[in-house]
């Protein structure tokens, strides 16, 4: 059910206009000036405002230049309501953003049809997107919705991937989006020397292979599952629509992306900066852990870290030694993770 915001001073005029669209199936906040209809907002926010503009306290404008200001509010669809009808009034309304302009007196069939005009055009994306537990199908059911993208739900089906499949490697061109539904993959780069440097660690509500597409050049790096993994496949083409055809969807998409990018550059500046001792902590804190274990060979450890096994064995056993971590076959388990955060070394 559709939340509908009234803000209007005139007592009768809220009363009689909330309860028409009541009726009409709508939930209903009312307000009696713009800064109580603020608060209202910002404590439920709504699907569509109804605004009054002469209003005692805060008018119909200061009330929608605070919704385009607010990142909580911004976007909501905003219909004026008023009595005046001079051309003046109707230019600065839309010059701020409103969607739509009804003036006093009106009947109920043309309010209704404004609300729901408006309402089927706006579909707006939720803020909380929880893509870690399952939430990408409805992510891009409501992107389809919001940008006009009927293909991009369509047959979107689960790919089960067995441990060590590749997903792509260093220098193929670019062909579709990859999210991670269960399971783990790395993405890893070749040094002229010959050895692998990790360069992210993909665990389930996260996205990869993104980069080579916005730039339109082949993959930089190699991307293998580590263990048995779930994912999903976006072609290239889609993800390209659900970048450039609708703005919120493509705020929304980029949102999420990143998180990721900033996880990125915070692990450049540990491996340039950060002691051999610091990084291995980090990292040991960083990567996911199944069943209180990190599963992770040394190599690929010390892929991660930046270093030779023989010096990422070598710190493992000083943190054993100190009872800090546990080492067993391809697995280690963190015991006091405040004295891995806490030491400055």
């Amino acid at each position: 059910m559709p939340t509908l915001l009234l803000i209007e001073d005139h007592a009768l005029i809220r009363e009689n206009t909330a309860e028409l669209l009541e009726l009409a199936g709508y939930a209903v906040l009312t307000a009696e000036n713009g800064k109580l209809g603020i608060e209202q907002a910002l404590a439920t926010r709504p699907d569509l405002v109804i605004c009054d503009i002469m209003m005692p306290v805060l008018d119909g404008y200061g009330v929608l230049q605070i919704f385009n200001q607010h990142p909580q509010l911004a976007g909501v669809p905003f219909i004026f309501l008023t009595a005046k009808t001079e051309r003046a009034d109707l230019r600065r309304g839309m010059a701020l953003g409103a969607d739509d302009y009804l003036t006093k007196p009106f009947d109920s069939s043309e309010l209704l049809s404004a609300v729901a005009g408006r309402l089927h055009r706006f579909q707006h994306l939720r803020p909380d997107y929880d893509l870690a537990r399952g939430d990408l199908p409805t992510f891009l059911a409501d992107a389809r919705r919001a940008g006009g993208l009927p293909a991009l739900t369509a047959d979107r089906k689960p790919h089960s991937l067995p441990r060590r499949q590749q997903l792509y490697a260093e220098g193929d061109e670019p062909t579709r989006l990859y999210f991670v539904q269960a399971g783990r993959v790395k993405t890893s780069k070749t040094t002229a020397a010959g050895k692998e440097l990790i360069t992210g660690f993909y665990q389930p509500g996260e996205f990869l292979g993104y980069q080579a597409l916005l730039e339109g050049r082949p993959y930089h790096d190699t991307a293998v599952a580590v263990e048995d993994s779930t994912l999903y496949y976006i072609p290239a083409a889609e993800f390209t629509d659900l970048l450039l055809r609708n703005a919120e969807v493509s705020q929304q998409f980029i949102r999420l992306l990143a998180g990721r990018e900033r996880a990125r550059e915070q692990q450049l500046v540990e491996l340039a900066y950060h002691s051999l001792r610091r990084r291995v902590a980090d990292a040991l804190l960083r990567l996911p852990a199944a069943d209180a274990s990190i599963q992770l060979s040394r190599e690929d450890l010390a892929a991660v870290v930046g270093t030779a096994p023989e010096s990422l064995s070598r710190t493992l056993s000083e943190f054993r030694q100190a009872g800090l971590i546990e080492l067993a076959l391809n697995s280690i388990r963190v015991l006091r993770p405040e004295g891995l955060r806490q030491a400055n070394w």
